[in-house]
């Protein structure tokens, strides 16, 4: 059984696999302070809920793209499991697609593992779309070419930067508009308005000139926490992958075996 890891900016998700399947899924918030032992004590619970002995799993792959947290998950894999874990990007864990940017070394693990997982999964050029901390829109080519992409502050932390920098502008939760007007009639529809419909605006824009520059057909493959949210409300996404990400560290982790 695999352990998936994938520790991000504001969560680390764990998944078991049993083959290509996610058996168990769980998030907790992301501390780079915290210790291999604290993960211990709130892993082991949940995989006794779940029934999970922890000696079935035997192969253990990390992703991180906060590297303080990396050592305390390494503390975890070999003192918890007994298992030297993988680290994605790193020795046989190496990425083994070509990618094609300035500085390939500068590229977040998580857009790498994005890049394995989608072109796995679907044929042709591809736009993945990454809801995170950050938003990211990758141009992965049609033999699995990573070409580059866009960052953009997350929607949250978009919302966060109104409501902290202003003095009377009150917290709201992101959710779909109850109305399909843009002109909002009190405070909170017009803030709501503001965040949810111009960024659906910025995903159409970018993604139109995504895909004009690629010049060939894309598929737009969208992941993370808020595209379930978003795809309610524009037709851009071809297909919506929930555990992107996770089915691509296990891809990865699959070719490692075999090295």
């Amino acid at each position: 059984m695999l352990l998936a890891i994938d520790a991000g900016n504001t969560n680390v998700v764990f998944a078991l696999f049993e083959g290509s399947e996610v058996r168990a899924r769980w998030r907790i918030a992301s501390d780079a302070r915290r210790t291999g032992d604290e993960y211990a004590v709130w892993l082991m619970q949940l995989l006794d809920i779940h029934k999970v002995d922890r000696d079935a799993i035997d192969s253990i792959i990390i992703s991180t793209v906060v590297p303080r947290a990396l050592h305390n998950l390494e503390v975890l894999c070999r003192h918890y499991f007994d298992v030297e874990p993988l680290v994605a990007g790193v020795g046989r864990a190496t990425y083994d697609i070509e990618i094609d940017v300035d500085e390939p070394r500068t590229l977040g693990a998580d857009r790498a593992v994005n890049a394995i997982g989608a072109h796995a999964k679907y044929e042709g050029d591809l736009i993945v779309v990454d809801f995170g901390t950050a938003t990211t829109f990758d141009a992965v080519d049609f033999n699995g070419a990573y070409k580059g992409g866009i960052i953009a502050p997350g929607i949250n932390l978009s919302l966060d930067a109104l409501v902290g920098n202003t003095a009377k502008l009150p917290r709201i939760g992101i959710a779909v508009p109850s109305s399909t007007s843009v002109i909002g009639r009190n405070t909170e529809d017009q803030m709501l308005i503001g965040v949810f419909w111009g960024y659906v605006a910025m995903m159409e824009g970018l993604i139109a000139r995504m895909q004009r520059q690629i010049g060939r057909p894309a598929k737009v493959i969208a992941t993370g926490g808020l595209a379930v949210l978003f795809d309610k409300a524009t037709d851009i996404f071809d297909a919506v992958e929930a555990n992107l990400t996770l089915e691509g560290l296990a891809i990865l982790a699959e070719r490692a075996s075999t090295k």
